[in-house]
Parts: C-alpha cells; structure tokens; sequence
C-alpha cells in the first residue's frame, strides 16, 4: 500500500509564495503524479501533473505561477506556488496514478491527507 504524505501548507497574504511536498512510501518515475486542490462547494481541480518523462501540465488558473517537481531520490514530489491568490485556497492531495497520465481523478489510486493553503487578500 502506498502512502503519501504532504506538507507544506499554511497561510499567506496574496502574492505570496508557498511551497508543497508530498513524500511518497513508495516512488516510481513511470507513475503518473499529480497535485489536485479541493475547496468547499467545488469539484476537485487537477492542478498540476507530472509524467514518466517529466513532462508536466497544469490547469489553465496556475499555468506560469505553478510548478510540478520531484525528486526521486527523496520519493518527494514538491509544487512550487507564486504569486498566490485568494482563490488557490483550498485543500491540497498528492496523487499518484497510472502509467499514462491521465487529468481524471479516478484514475489516481492513492492519495495523501491534504495540506490546507490559505490565501488572504
């Protein structure tokens, strides 16, 4: 069983910076990884992801202000976030998925506690 552990969060005036880390039991390069963020009353959001080849993607509202990246050798997973805004706030998950990286939350099968970002105006 995999598990993943994130940390990092907090809570930060608006513009500011944040960086999340998602230690991993378990880590291998040809999964899938990704953040995802939860924020009450909302759909889950794929946030960021990263490939077996290191290629990333991410939502179209952290696009330039977000960055995906991991460390293999710590099993760590981090996501770099800048210039913040209020509306990032929400609940942070590390996922891990398959091989392919797909942007579908059901094809994450293990997921970590979450780590609150909160971003005041």
């Amino acid at each position: 069983q995999v598990q993943l552990v994130e940390s990092g969060g907090g809570s930060v005036q608006a513009g500011g910076s944040l960086r999340l880390s998602c230690v991993a039991s378990e880590y291998n390069v040809r999964y899938c990884m990704a953040w995802f963020r939860q924020v009450p009353g909302k759909e889950l959001e794929g946030v960021a992801f990263i490939n077996r080849w290191s290629a990333t993607s991410y939502a179209d509202s952290v696009q330039g202000r977000f960055t995906i990246s991991r460390e293999s050798a710590k099993k760590t997973l981090y996501l770099q976030m800048k210039s913040l805004k209020p509306e990032d706030s929400g609940m942070y998950y590390c996922a891990r998925g398959a091989d392919s990286c797909s942007m579908k939350e059901t094809t994450f099968g293990y997921w970590g506690q979450g780590t609150q970002v909160t971003v005041s105006s």
